[in-house]
């Protein structure tokens, strides 16, 4: 059963989500832009400690809490991982107020038809039941829309569905985030197909079922609100999508019933070599940023 206290606030309270589940391939990228070179470590077991520890950095400064953080997106390390001797997923809830979700897919396949599919996950039921175990509320699951191909987009909003219905199954909530490309040069064309796929995915879930989607700023403001007020759509949240974190909330702010759920906006201005109150006067300004975009529209 999905937990009503987590629905509630996913649901209806102000805020946003922030995105900490990078995985193996963008992790060097990410520790770079925080101060950290590949040559600074060796392997990939030093590579996820030293991204662990940014991550905890983050969950414990004062400004990262249930008041303007309304979830957080792990990684599977990140959730197997701990605060203080506290599992994560139980630290964000009880400790910060903040509903744990967890990044499911593996990756992507190599594009066809405009787009990139999620590669399979035969071990999909297995890490649900484990993060179920570990109060994860949600989870979230990215392919890629390079193109305006209709083939390749109901491709992917057919995949991520199929996988949602397994999600459910299974007690929790999917975030279905099939991404456009900032870089594509038919965005415009490319969203349009996504929101008439998604409508028609979203009309055949039975009763009760509910998911969330986790979409790329529209290039026509308000573009997503009709998806937004279905009957079996949570909540709609906005990747960054490599936008500037000023650009995205710009955009943002023009989107309503639009939050975040940004990561590389985050945590662009954060640096390893900050001291505690450094770093976490940069989060709590960041944080204010993003949860003004995602509350005050214009």
């Amino acid at each position: 059963m999905v937990d009503a206290k987590m629905l509630n606030k996913i649901g209806s309270a102000p805020g946003f989500i922030a995105a900490l589940d990078q995985s193996g391939g963008s992790t060097p990228k990410a520790l770079l832009l925080y101060g950290i070179a590949e040559t600074d470590y060796n392997g990939d077991e030093e590579m996820f400690r030293l991204m662990h520890a940014m991550r905890v950095r983050i969950m414990k400064a004062p400004a990262f809490s249930g008041d303007k953080v309304i979830g957080a997106i792990l990684f599977e390390r990140t959730m197997d991982g701990d605060v203080d001797g506290q599992a994560v997923p139980s630290y964000l809830w009880e400790k910060r107020g903040v509903v744990p979700f967890l990044k499911v897919d593996k990756g992507l396949l190599d594009e066809d038809n405009g787009v990139q599919l999620m590669k399979p996950m035969p071990d999909l039921d297995p890490l649900l039941i484990r993060g179920r175990d570990k109060s994860i509320f949600g989870t979230k699951m990215r392919s890629v829309i390079a193109h305006a191909d209709k083939t390749g987009i109901a491709a992917v909003v057919k995949q991520q569905f199929e996988v949602a219905r397994q999600i459910i199954g299974q007690g929790l909530v999917p975030i279905v985030e099939p991404e456009v490309s900032i870089k594509s040069p038919t965005k415009e064309a490319a969203e349009a197909i996504l929101r008439d796929e998604i409508a028609a995915q979203l009309d055949k879930l039975p009763a009760g079922e509910q998911v969330m989607l986790k979409l790329t700023i529209p290039t026509v403001d308000g573009f997503y609100e009709p998806l937004g007020a279905h009957k079996s759509v949570i909540r709609v949240v906005a990747l960054s999508g490599g936008y500037s974190r000023a650009d995205a909330c710009e955009k943002l702010r023009k989107n309503h019933g639009m939050i975040a759920s940004f990561s590389r906006a985050l945590t662009e201005n954060l640096r390893v070599q900050m001291s505690d109150a450094e770093f976490d006067a940069s989060l709590a300004e960041t944080i204010d940023e993003i949860y003004a975009a995602s509350v005050n529209k214009a």
